[in-house]
């Protein structure tokens, strides 16, 4: 069973996820109602991303026979002034998880919880790739804001095929 403090923050970091989750699906639904289907469609993505995570964390958890508690979670930003504000707000929200997830490696290596660590790790990887992600999206944005058809052209380069990672913890429910 894994530490006590690390099931507490990772019970937190579920509804961290599912924030992040609405957030993004959020941000989708701004894209979507300016007419830009792909980033809407690279948004909407990320949400199910999201909340595959917070699945993934839930999963762990019924595997370890720990205890799950779902915690609520608060409304999504879901005005933006702009193109670029989305993507602000993304960089800065990959920023935060990736402290969380660091947050909980930390508790895991404090509690001797080898295999809390272990089940991270992915997670840890996961963050470098988000934040370089949307960090270069929002550089392209910064530079594209007044031309939507080249962002939209840059995520169906970039973003158009599959993201799926076989060594992805499994997903509660899937």
């Amino acid at each position: 069973m894994p530490a006590a403090r690390f099931v507490e923050q990772l019970n937190a970091q579920i509804g961290n996820e599912l924030g992040a989750h609405n957030q993004y699906l959020s941000v989708a639904v701004h894209f979507d109602a300016l007419t830009m289907p792909r980033m809407a469609a690279f948004f909407y993505g990320q949400a199910l991303e999201e909340r595959d995570h917070a699945m993934m964390m839930v999963q762990y958890l019924l595997d370890t026979d720990a205890h799950i508690a779902i915690p609520g979670v608060d409304a999504p930003e879901s005005t933006f002034v702009d193109v670029v504000a989305p993507l602000e707000l993304a960089v800065d929200q990959e920023k935060r998880v990736t402290e969380q997830i660091n947050t909980l490696l930390r508790i895991a290596r404090e509690e001797n919880d080898f295999a809390s660590e272990q089940f991270m790790q992915w997670f840890i990887k996961e963050q470098v790739e988000e934040v370089a992600t949307m960090s270069d999206l929002l550089t392209v944005v910064l530079r594209n804001r007044d031309d939507i058809e080249d962002i939209e052209e840059y995520v169906a380069r970039e973003h158009g095929g599959d993201r799926s990672d076989g060594m992805a913890p499994r997903i509660a429910g899937a």
